[in-house]
Parts: C-alpha cells; sequence; structure tokens
C-alpha cells in the first residue's frame, strides 16, 4: 500500500523504464514549467485539494464533465475541454478528449520549430500537466457485473493521454496515482518555481506506462476468459506480479453506486 508502480515492476518493465530514461539524457534535471493542466479522473480521490493549490500556483485548469463538476462545486475555475475542442462531448462520454487540439497540445515538442508552428497556425494551446486515472475495468469485473457494464468499464480516452504524456515527458508532466503523484507534482513546482523537473516527469511517465499495460493486459485476460481460451500465460493474461492492483479504493467516499455503468470522468 502506498508503494509506487516502479516498485513492483519485472524484467520487461524496468526495460522500459531504461528505454524511457536513455530519451533525451542531456536534458536531465531541465525545468519544464507548467501553465495549464488537463483534469479527468475517475477516482476523485484528493482532486479538490490538488487541484486547489494548483490553482494557487497558477496553472488553469482544463477539465471534463463530471470532473469539471466536482471543482466547480469547490469554487475552483475550470475551463471545459469542450471549448478547448470547439466540439461537445458525445456518445454518452465516450468521446471527450480525443481531439487533435487536445493531443496536440500535450504532444507537440516544445522548442521544436515545426512543432510550435504546427500548433500556433491550428490554434492548439500547450497543456504541460495531464492528471488522468482509468475507469474501474478491473471492479466491475470483480463484481461480477455483465458483459456490457464491463465493456463501458474499457477507457479510452484516459490511457491515450496518459500515453501521449508520458511520450513527450520532456516537457509535459503525468500524474495517474492520487496517492503518490498528487504530492510528488505540487512539491516539484513549489521548490522550483511553477515547474517540474526531468526526474519527475521520467518517473512518473514510467508509472503511467506501467498502468496502461497492466490495464490493457487486465482486459485482454478478460477477453480471453469470455471467449473459453485458454488463460495461457497468466502473467501474460493480466495477473500482476505482487497481487492484483485496484484501480479505485472499495471504500472511496466518492463512489458512485455499483449499478452506474461507468464512473463519470
Amino acid at each position: 500500500v502506498g508503494r509506487s508502480p516502479i516498485d513492483r515492476v519485472g524484467p520487461l518493465e524496468w526495460t522500459m523504464a531504461s528505454l524511457v530514461g536513455a530519451v533525451d539524457a542531456e536534458r536531465r534535471g531541465g525545468l519544464a514549467r507548467c501553465s495549464r493542466a488537463l483534469v479527468s479522473v475517475s477516482d476523485k480521490t484528493g482532486l479538490v485539494e490538488f487541484a486547489r493549490s494548483l490553482r494557487e500556483l497558477g496553472v488553469e485548469l482544463v477539465s471534463t464533465g463530471g470532473t469539471a463538476a466536482v471543482l466547480r462545486s469547490a469554487s475552483l475555475e475550470v475551463v471545459d475541454v469542450a471549448s478547448v475542442t470547439g466540439f461537445p462531448e458525445m456518445l454518452g462520454g465516450r468521446v471527450k478528449t480525443l481531439h487533435p487540439k487536445v493531443h496536440g497540445g500535450v504532444l507537440f515538442v516544445r522548442g521544436n520549430a515545426d512543432h510550435e508552428k504546427a500548433v500556433l497556425e491550428r490554434g492548439v494551446t500547450a497543456i504541460d500537466l495531464v492528471v488522468v486515472n482509468l475507469y474501474p475495468f478491473e471492479d466491475a469485473v470483480a463484481r461480477g457485473e455483465g458483459r456490457e457494464v464491463a465493456v463501458e468499464n474499457i477507457d479510452i480516452g484516459g490511457p491515450a493521454l496518459l500515453r501521449s504524456a508520458a511520450k513527450n515527458h520532456r516537457d509535459v508532466c503525468v500524474a495517474s496515482e492520487p496517492a503518490s503523484h498528487y504530492a510528488a507534482v505540487l512539491a516539484d513546482l513549489r521548490t522550483h518555481g511553477g515547474h517540474t523537473t526531468f526526474a519527475l516527469r521520467r518517473r512518473l511517465a514510467t508509472d503511467a506506462f506501467h498502468l496502461t499495460a497492466h490495464y490493457d493486459a487486465a482486459i485482454a485476460h478478460w477477453f480471453l476468459l469470455e471467449e473459453g481460451s485458454p488463460s495461457r500465460d497468466r502473467d501474460r493474461g493480466g495477473k500482476q506480479r505482487g497481487g492484483k492492483k485496484r484501480l479505485v479504493d472499495d471504500d472511496d467516499d466518492d463512489k458512485e453506486s455499483e449499478d452506474k455503468v461507468v464512473k463519470d470522468k
């Protein structure tokens, strides 16, 4: 409990971590300003406190549906992601952030003349911090929910955002675990005058890739079982070394009723 995913990884994940750490080695220790954060979470543990601290540090908040509603109820100023994309959330929330003005703002390389020209021409604004956790797929399966509910708990936009931010960790920070990441991000911002360090961004990128790898493996394993196929190698099929990872705490005060298909981000 309370351990970062990086403390639980095996040889394959350590190889991934090494590859991530090898990128732009000359910029290790480099600082990246954090002016704008995209916040879209299923597990809202510690959300309001974290967001309030970000606002106090001058960080603009962009958010989606249920997350934005929680922040506004706490009297925090929030920009709806739909006002950024110029496109409303649709399909019952299946499509919120899958848009070039979101992913372009995360993925463009700061200091790259071609990238900066492209985002300027298309009105894309930089997103420097991605705060995302995922629909609780494993919880839905563990409760014995039917196929429809399980499928609706397969997050699409969340993993895409985590991977985009983690890929561009030279410039962008990603926070995917409330328990350990929020405090680390705030500590960096306060220590370095509104900037994050490369060391933190690299570590949180590794955590994000580990989370999405585990999440997809759990989904793949469930599909195998649904098909009645042999489980094959259970490590590949989604059973995490060291025990099952819970994406949402069972005793979360903000947990909605179990008959709801998905938590509202």
